[in-house]
């Protein structure tokens, strides 16, 4: 089977023996689902419950969850349960109709976003937010070509496919694509990281335009969370001026970073200190539940607007629209922005201390709740066999995190908001743990 870096470095494989009800499952899941599907961990999960940081398995084992930015306020809030299931008992249809709901949503989550940024649409998933944004820059530049970073992932359509090249296996980069290393904190010095990003950006347009594919956008997620988790603040305007001047557009694709999860603003963008002219997000918009959207500069959408008429069936309807509505509600009602930078911060100084002259651990870094702890071999070069024995190893003591990054070697540490500071003892009690033992 073809191997993909964003899938398979952390997932299992029938190398490794599970016990007789989990293999058989497991079985079952295979011959209905097809091989496409990958399942996490050397010993898969088998998940029935969850509440706020904690998972629960079939026998009832607790977990702690520092992976899921999915559920992001929060397994099963009950506020967020409570407003989509007295939505779900009165009205659920699409947006054809007239229905209050979308707009005070629209509303409240435009406010959150620069004022240039003025209206918004809906679809059910981040791939496809990504996709119709490609179709908006596409439109309103007149030109095909997209520069993204290269182990970024952006969704599974088609379109999206072709300009997320950490999925690997069978899929190519599209002929209109182009590749740019990213800002890597860890191995270029800071003072020159925005020069070699903006370099890297201003020789893919010239390499675009003279293939005459012309440059539509630069599309990239805020904290490079794919590539690595790369969150320096001071990369991304000079490219995105480059891209400016060279006629394209800069789409943030907040689908991670988003929601406060940075713990110093909204939206990653904002501490990059640039204004989109398209904004994608998904996932934790709706705490689980499938609602995506594509905020926009008004003059960015209009050709597409008005040439193109759309409709999403499930995009932004009522139901989805209560439970994006309370998740809003409770990134404020609990402070959960000013929280996830509290205790993201403690979190990473910890994470810091227990890293400190341990030979494998090579950097720590991250803004809020979404942190990479770089693995490395005793020679410094990127450790994938390594990393993903760590992951296996806080699996085993009941703690999930994930691996990301070109060579797989970072951890991927990003937990619902509602981490606490008992969760940070939690964790890195079982990190100081594994880190004592052979990797």
């Amino acid at each position: 089977m073809s191997f993909s870096n964003i899938m398979d470095s952390n997932s299992y494989s029938a190398d490794h023996p599970v016990d007789p009800a989990t293999e058989s499952l497991i079985a079952a899941r295979d011959r209905m689902l097809g091989p496409a599907y990958r399942l996490f961990y050397q010993r898969p999960v088998h998940l029935v419950r969850g509440e706020g940081t904690r998972l629960y398995d079939a026998d009832g084992a607790c977990y702690l969850d520092a992976y899921n930015n999915v559920a992001a306020v929060g397994h099963c809030h009950p506020h967020v349960v409570d407003s989509v299931s007295r939505q779900l008992s009165t009205l659920n249809t699409h947006t054809r109709y007239l229905h209050g709901g979308i707009v005070d949503y629209s509303q409240r989550l435009l406010d959150t976003m620069p004022e240039q940024v003025d209206q918004v649409m809906y679809a059910c998933t981040g791939s496809e937010v990504n996709d119709l944004a490609l179709r908006v820059a596409e439109m309103h530049t007149g030109a095909k070509g997209v520069i993204v970073t290269s182990d970024a992932y952006h969704g599974n359509t088609a379109a999206v496919t072709a300009i997320s090249p950490s999925i690997g296996g069978a899929t190519a980069l599209g002929e209109h694509v182009r590749a740019v290393p990213p800002p890597d904190s860890y191995r270029i010095p800071a003072e020159e990281l925005a020069e070699q990003f903006t370099a890297g950006v201003v020789a893919a347009i010239a390499d675009l335009q003279a293939a005459g594919s012309g440059l539509s956008a630069l599309i990239v997620d805020t904290v490079f969370s794919s590539d690595g988790i790369y969150p320096d603040p001071s990369v991304l305007a000079p490219a995105v001026e480059a891209v400016h001047r060279a006629g394209g557009i800069f789409i943030a694709d907040e689908v991670q970073p988003g929601f406060a999860r940075t713990g110093e603003a909204m939206w990653g963008f904002f501490r990059h200190g640039v204004v989109p002219d398209l904004v994608t997000m998904g996932k934790p918009m709706g705490n689980g539940l499938p609602i995506a959207a594509m905020a926009a500069r008004a003059e960015v959408l209009d050709t597409f607007a008005r040439g193109v008429p759309y409709f999403n069936t499930f995009g932004g309807n009522p139901v989805t629209v209560a439970a994006a509505a309370a998740v809003l509600d409770v990134i404020d009602d609990e402070s959960l922005m000013r929280s996830a930078n509290d205790v993201g911060t403690r979190l990473r100084d910890e994470l810091d201390r227990l890293g400190a002259g341990h030979p494998r651990i090579g950097d720590v870094r991250g803004s809020g709740l979404y942190i990479g702890v770089e693995v490395i071999t005793e020679t410094g070069t990127p450790d994938r066999a390594g990393a993903r024995a760590l992951v296996n190893a806080m699996r085993d003591r009941r703690v999930l995190i994930s691996v990301c990054g070109r060579d797989g070697n970072v951890l991927k540490i990003r937990p619902p908001l509602v981490f606490s500071n008992s969760d940070v003892d939690w964790f890195c009690t079982e990190f100081a743990a594994v880190l004592t033992s052979p990797f």
